[in-house]
């Protein structure tokens, strides 16, 4: 007897599963895809115990017979191709035939449809890919399809889930998704406890992003559009060593781009605030992403990501769907023509709306709320007469000065008197200027590894606590950083990361003994978060608590915030709730308890500190600078910045060369 056999259908279709159903968003996404195929305008998603337990979709789409939905349980039964050809040139967001019967095979089904022309519906019921009952009934026109108990043939694959929170999570992310890509369309999303989403149909893809994200961000973002043609004209010249019967001319057609991307102010954590569509599909392309980073090159940092909204429709023969199971990933056929494109479409819109320019009138707004706005951001380059080098802004720099690098250095005589002992300065009466740090020091280049958390010292020497303890603050620089000496030499304290160093530990104490500080607020603030952060939301609520915060939701999509930690208050507020809520999924799977305690004190302490450009008075430095002795890591900020520099007598003296 041979060793090879025809696997069943039944095992077949769990291997399918294994390729289309990854998790609960993995249905979600297929039953979507088939509903908006199905024309319909209006699709409501129902959750429970994050898709576990209940994943329930409602269209109103045409419906199908009951031969229809018999068949549609089939492997590879499929009304949207006939032939090989029709895999060159797919217009439909489902096309392989596998979804419904994977997924009936590691769940149970019901599916309810009717036919628009049809007077009675049809209600089927599989589980674990074996029909169990089809009857006639009377329904609406549309489909309806309950999946229940996912996972409950394969306990191995059940194991691999994650915790109810961050499936939900998943789902609310693709759900939003889809209604960024089709406006028209009405969606609703329903956990057991509450509605995460509801976006009524619009008229256009700028009145979705204004529903889902809001004035505020709305405000900030750039509308793109570019349409170029796909023949040889558009493209480069084949190289000389390629022979001209192996270039292959695209097929004449049209690419167009639209949509919209964020001024260089509004800047995201991770790629989550990432949109792409192509010919109406979600995909996350390496290509595209490529293409949006080397767009926003010289314009934010590279640890920081744009808002971004964008619609490709190029011919459907120009892009290959059916390269992954997940189809989420495509090929282009014209990869380097597709990528120039996008990077640029949205390079010439970020240059014709000029947003320097107001990023520029925040930057040199004295108003605290204005510069503290961009507090903590990697350095934004552009052209500004006022700043000799625009990468190392003090308003945004994470990085810290080359101690190396003095010569720009300028003092102007003391404005106000000294006290005995002690220079005095005020404000900009120390002014500093800055050059190109030097090649060779690691700790400049793009993408390198920071330096060991700890203060700088170009001797080697590691300060004490009596160091930091014995300082004699001179006066600030460019209200950002302090200057002190002692016996040891001169510092540099970025006052900053020192304030948070200090803010830090204080509030690991006080939550360590349950008397954490809170400030009430005479009116709650209301905070607008998208599905998948009201989801993350529910899951650091209790850790929010005991750090201060007391909110609660506020509606679908609105957090009301009632009471704060200390000190944290107005733009700071909605800043911090925004960084400890966008966490990927790689993070909050990695991250236990201690590590979620430290990250929310460590974002609370940072956002409630003195922040730069703020000038400060004599007591508040000398306070500053005894508190900071005090700590137990008086060296580096909890996000491993440093928090002085020191210049010995040595290196000062060898500079002048006393010695």
């Amino acid at each position: 007897m041979g060793r090879i056999r025809v696997l069943s259908d039944q095992v077949a279709n769990q291997i399918a599963a294994g390729e289309v159903v990854e998790r609960p968003a993995s249905v979600v996404k297929e039953l979507l895809e088939n509903a908006l195929d199905a024309g319909a305008t209006r699709i409501r998603v129902e959750i429970e115990a994050g898709g576990r337990k209940l994943i329930r979709i409602v269209d109103n789409g045409h419906g199908m017979g009951r031969d229809d939905a018999l068949l549609a349980f089939e492997r590879h039964a499929t009304s949207k191709l006939r032939s090989s050809d029709d895999l060159l040139s797919i217009a439909t967001l489902g096309f392989r035939g596998e979804a419904l019967p994977s997924i009936a095979s590691v769940a149970r089904v019901t599916l309810e449809t009717r036919a628009l022309e049809d007077e009675a519906g049809t209600t089927l019921e599989i589980a674990g890919g074996n029909l169990l009952r089809v009857e006639d009934a009377g329904l609406p026109a549309g489909t309806t399809i309950a999946v229940k108990d996912l996972f409950f043939n394969t306990p191995a694959r059940r194991k691999f889930l994650r915790s109810e929170q961050t499936e939900l999570g998943h789902v609310a992310a693709l759900v939003t998704h889809y209604a960024l890509a089709h406006p028209t369309k009405h969606f609703e999303l329903h956990s057991a406890t509450q509605q995460l989403l509801n976006a009524p149909a619009v008229a256009n893809a700028g009145e979705r992003l204004f529903q889902i994200f809001g004035a505020d961000v709305f405000s900030s973002m750039i509308p793109v559009a570019a349409e170029m043609d796909f023949s040889r004209a558009g493209l480069p010249e084949p190289p000389p060593w390629k022979r001209e019967q192996d270039y292959e001319a695209p097929e004449p057609g049209f690419v167009r781009i639209s949509g919209f991307v964020s001024k260089p102010e509004l800047q995201k954590l991770n790629r989550n605030s990432t949109y792409i569509f192509a010919n109406g599909r979600l995909i996350r392309d390496r290509l595209i992403l490529h293409a949006l980073s080397e767009a926003y090159r010289n314009i934010i940092p590279p640890t920081s990501f744009p808002v971004v909204l964008l619609f490709l429709e190029l011919p459907p023969q120009e892009v290959d769907v059916n390269v992954h199971p997940a189809k989420t990933e495509v090929r282009f056929r014209q990869q380097a023509f597709v990528h120039d494109f996008v990077r640029d479409s949205v390079r010439t819109a970020l240059m014709n709306a000029r947003p320097a320019a107001s990023f520029y009138t925040a930057l040199n707004n004295s108003a605290s709320a204005s510069a503290s706005l961009l507090v903590d951001v990697s350095p934004l380059p552009g052209a500004a007469d006022t700043l000799q080098h625009p990468s190392n802004l003090i308003a945004q720099s994470e990085g810290f000065i080359d101690p190396t690098d003095i010569a720009g250095f300028s003092l102007t005589p003391p404005t106000v008197p000294a006290s005995p002992g002690r220079l005095g300065f005020d404000g900009p009466g120390l002014s500093i200027g800055y050059d190109d740090p030097p090649a060779s020091d690691p700790t400049t280049q793009p993408g390198a590894p920071r330096p060991d958390p700890g203060t700088w010292d170009p001797t080697g020497a590691q300060p004490t606590l009596n160091s930091l303890a014995t300082l004699r603050p001179l006066g600030q620089l460019r209200d950002s950083f302090i200057l002190a000496v002692n016996e040891e030499g001169l510092w540099i304290v970025d006052q900053h990361v020192a304030h948070e160093r200090v803010l830090f530990e204080k509030i690991l104490r006080e939550r360590t003994v349950e008397r954490v500080q809170r400030q009430r607020l005479l009116m709650p603030v209301l905070i607008d978060l998208l599905p998948e952060q009201m989801v993350t939301f529910a899951a650091i609520a209790e850790e929010l608590n005991r750090n201060g915060f007391e909110a609660e939701p506020f509606g679908p999509r609105t957090l009301a915030v009632k009471a704060t930690p200390v000190g944290l208050e107005g733009r700071e507020l909605e800043r911090m709730l925004e960084e400890v809520l966008a966490v990927t999924e790689r993070e909050q799977q990695a991250e236990n308890e201690e590590a979620r305690r430290t990250r929310i004190a460590a974002s609370i302490a940072c956002h409630a500190a003195i922040k730069v450009n703020m000038p400060l008075e004599p007591s508040k430095i000398d306070w500053l600078l005894a508190e900071l002795a005090k700590t137990e890591h008086p060296t580096s900020c909890p996000h491993g910045r440093p928090i002085a520099l020191r210049y010995s007598l040595k290196d000062i003296q060898r500079a002048f060369q006393r010695i």
